[in-house]
């Protein structure tokens, strides 16, 4: 947003609290994902007997090491974000906490600023549960996770959904205990039964421990851990451990920015309230990225400066309602997902057409001995159009993009079920998908 305003003669001021980048480069995708690599790394290698390797001696993980990895990647991208702005002609940075003192102005430590035109990205954090002792023990969340160097000798994660399903993989690879508690019935409630079924499935056989419907009820130390107290089907049951993770869900930094001053309005979870061009009930003030409870990605924070950038500067009438919904879960294998799910199609009552392949049956992923996981996609009958998809297995999330991009351009399922796609890959099974679509029963 900023190197678009300045390209268009604007003089900008870029307020930034503490970590350049938000969560995204500091505590989010680029150091966890680089976690995710060191952890698939180390699995691959006690695996390497299945490729005719030979490895003697067991598999060592250096903590040390591999922070220092995750730090390294992670601070490349900081300091270029950084560099960036502190350099461009038009810009000038503030490193401090913003607060808004009115309508369109806005103090910086010692600063006022004053603007016809001010844009809120303050991101999310971590929600903290109310729960009996939480207080008085030392826990984790995915920001002081990427502090730690060490391998927790047995990690209690209260959530089960995808923040705490990556990490409880990366860090059974690693070397940890894991349990992971869900309050939900199942894992991933918001995704569909087979897809939470397999999920569960393949984290399970990797020796990760999981509770479903599963209620804590207090937490307490233990000598040197920590000691959760759960309840389940009525029944109360111990669960200890060396260290938590809480996991269950994001709020919006929007505490403490002085929208009342201001006039800008928030949900009640503290979202600030935007219009389908990302607009405030104030003029002149939009919120983008997490903090307006349009989307808590990377992807969809870039989209919606492409959204505001786009009304604003190009005349282009861009709407948060045009797009598909996509994400992806970086599990291995991961999911990749675009638009509707099963459950969502039937909710409808739209007639639809469904076609799924298991990943044994793609060649691709059984030539590198990783075959969990299925594709999944679903088609509306009449307009021929796909309406969403479920990519769980080898590259799902890179494949479901030939999905996604179908999508976008409002063509038929016919236009993939006659591409010819390469061979072998996983995205060559797309086409034969689109040739074996049954009705949804």
């Amino acid at each position: 947003m900023v190197r678009r305003l300045v390209a268009a003669g604007q003089k900008v001021a870029v307020i930034e609290r503490k970590c350049f980048g938000g969560t995204c480069v500091n505590t989010g995708c680029t150091p966890t994902k680089t976690l995710v690599a060191s952890a698939y790394a180390a699995h691959l290698t006690r695996r390497a007997s299945d490729f005719g390797i030979r490895i003697d001696g067991p598999v060592k993980v250096d903590m040390k090491a591999v922070k220092a990895r995750k730090d390294a990647v992670a601070g490349a991208s900081r300091r270029s974000v950084e560099r960036s702005l502190k350099t461009l002609d038009g810009c000038t940075v503030y490193e401090g906490h913003g607060r808004f003192v009115g309508q369109k102005s806005i103090i910086v430590g010692d600063s006022k600023l004053d603007a016809d035109r001010i844009f809120i990205n303050v991101g999310g954090r971590a929600a903290i549960p109310t729960i009996p002792g939480l207080g008085q023990v030392p826990y984790f969340t995915n920001s002081s996770m990427m502090d730690v160097d060490f391998v927790p000798p047995h990690l209690i994660i209260l959530g089960g959904s995808y923040i705490g399903l990556e990490f409880a993989q990366m860090y059974r690879r690693f070397g940890s205990e894991v349990t992971v508690i869900e309050a939900a019935p199942r894992l991933l409630l918001r995704e569909d039964e087979d897809v939470s079924k397999s999920v569960t499935e393949f984290l399970m056989e990797e020796g990760i421990t999981v509770h479903i419907a599963s209620n804590v009820t207090a937490v307490d130390k233990h000598g040197n851990g920590v000691n959760v107290t759960v309840k389940s089907a009525g029944k109360i049951s111990q669960c200890t451990g060396t260290h938590i993770l809480i996991a269950i869900g994001r709020r919006p930094n929007t505490d403490d920015l002085g929208l009342d001053r201001a006039g800008v309005e928030v949900d009640s979870r503290g979202f600030i309230k935007v219009d389908d061009q990302l607009r405030t009930n104030v003029s002149g003030i939009w919120a983008l990225g997490d903090c307006n409870g349009r989307g808590a990605f990377t992807h969809t924070s870039y989209n919606d400066f492409e959204i505001v950038a786009a009304n604003l500067l190009d005349n282009d009438r861009r709407k948060v309602s045009d797009r598909v919904t996509a994400y992806a879960l970086y599990t291995d294998p991961p999911l990749g997902r675009v638009g509707m799910t099963e459950s969502e199609v039937r909710q409808t009552g739209r007639p639809a057409l469904i076609s799924t392949v298991a990943m044994e049956d793609v060649s691709r992923a059984y030539e590198k001995g990783e075959t969990k996981g299925f594709m999944k996609i679903l088609v509306d009958r009449d307009s021929k159009l796909i309406v969403g998809a479920s990519l769980l297995g080898l590259a799902g999330d890179e494949v479901v993009h030939s999905i996604l991009d179908l999508m976008y351009a409002g063509a038929p399922y016919t236009v993939l079920e006659r591409a010819m796609h390469i061979h072998p890959t996983v995205s060559e099974f797309l086409p034969t998908m689109m040739q074996d679509l049954k009705p949804l029963q």
